[in-house]
């Protein structure tokens, strides 16, 4: 009788087990940590639990989702891109030198190229897209680890943003329509860009689990050899990814740009960081095969509310930064001794 009831129960787990993908059981999980988060928050810091608190914390992290979107596919295949945020500030620089009226002032820094509008923004958008391509080529041709050649054009890209802000920053002589798309609101005060990060995210999770390409990108990662043995083109399909990240990057720092109607070479110092952390909070394996979009907008959720958290507590920002170290390795931990009870 305790043998039936036993196999019954076994049946059940199994059954229970079959019934989520490791994905989702990883993203609920995460979900409810930032529950929690949010919870213990609300207890020690006044009014932390309103909705429009909430709301603020998603719309503050739109642009470290959008980098998050391109790093997280490329992660699922073992890469990294840690050159997202110097992207962002060169793209930001660009637009605004390319858009700058020609010959207006004796300085330098008020002085651009004289543009049209689209056109600055397209020249920006594809410079965003050659530091792609070269981190494509010196990944796949090369085979330089992903890490060491991102780092490398992280520093190329904040260096062409130095270049052209002379250490400064470039804010003068731009046309009316320069600060349209980042001053746009839509509903209340939720601006144009978070509709675009929600439209990204959208499209991403479409890519993700309903068509070829997002099924490839898992099988790249989880075996490239056994991928290209099959006949995919897994130089290729890297080079893609690295060049859509590299695109989301551009448009993160035209929609910056625009709304702070300037360009700088500090800008978002640091983000390439965290895009990586809600990655990695969100579940997706440094080793690659295994992550999702959903997993990372929850890791982007939780830093949110960590960073919002401590700076509510009044904590000075070197402790934020152990905090939020503490916090994702903790996190880290957790994911991986859920999935390995999980497999008992």
């Amino acid at each position: 009788m305790r043998s039936g009831i036993s196999g019954s129960r076994g049946e059940h787990k199994k059954s229970l087990k079959g019934s989520m993908s490791n994905e989702a059981f990883i993203t609920l999980a995460m979900f409810g940590v930032f529950i929690i988060i949010i919870v213990l928050a609300s207890l020690f810091i006044d009014n932390f639990y309103l909705p429009q608190n909430i709301i603020n914390l998603v719309t503050n992290y739109w642009y470290i989702i959008v980098m998050g979107i391109g790093v997280t596919f490329l992660l699922i295949t073992g890469n990294f891109d840690l050159s997202v945020g110097g992207i962002v500030a060169m793209t930001g620089v660009l637009a605004v030198y390319f858009c700058q009226a020609a010959n207006v002032s004796q300085s330098e820094l008020a002085n651009g190229l004289g543009l049209p509008y689209g056109v600055a923004v397209a020249l920006a958008l594809v410079a965003a897209m050659g530091i792609g391509a070269i981190n494509a080529f010196f990944v796949t041709k090369l085979k330089v680890a992903s890490i060491v050649v991102t780092l490398g054009t992280m520093s190329i890209a904040r260096g062409i943003a130095q270049i052209v802000t002379q250490g400064a920053q470039r804010n003068t002589s731009l046309p009316d329509v320069f600060g349209f798309i980042g001053s746009l609101t839509i509903v209340g005060t939720v601006k144009l860009a978070v509709f675009v990060m929600i439209f990204f995210v959208i499209i991403a999770v479409i890519i993700e689990k309903r068509t070829v390409f997002g099924r490839t990108t898992y099988f790249v990662g989880a075996n490239p050899e056994a991928a290209r043995l099959s006949g995919i083109k897994v130089r290729q399909h890297v080079t893609i990814l690295y060049l859509v990240s590299s695109l989301l990057a551009g448009i993160t720092g035209v929609f910056l740009a625009s709304e702070y109607i300037s360009g700088t070479s500090s800008r978002v110092m640091g983000s390439e960081f965290d895009a990586l952390v809600i990655t990695l909070l969100g579940g997706t394996a440094i080793a690659g095969g295994f992550g999702s979009v959903i997993g990372t907008v929850t890791g982007a959720l939780i830093l949110a509310v960590v960073t919002s958290s401590a700076t509510g507590l009044l904590l000075r920002p070197e402790w934020q930064f152990i905090l939020k170290a503490v916090i994702t390795f903790i996190a880290i931990m957790a994911q991986r001794f859920a999935l390995d009870r999980r497999k008992l």
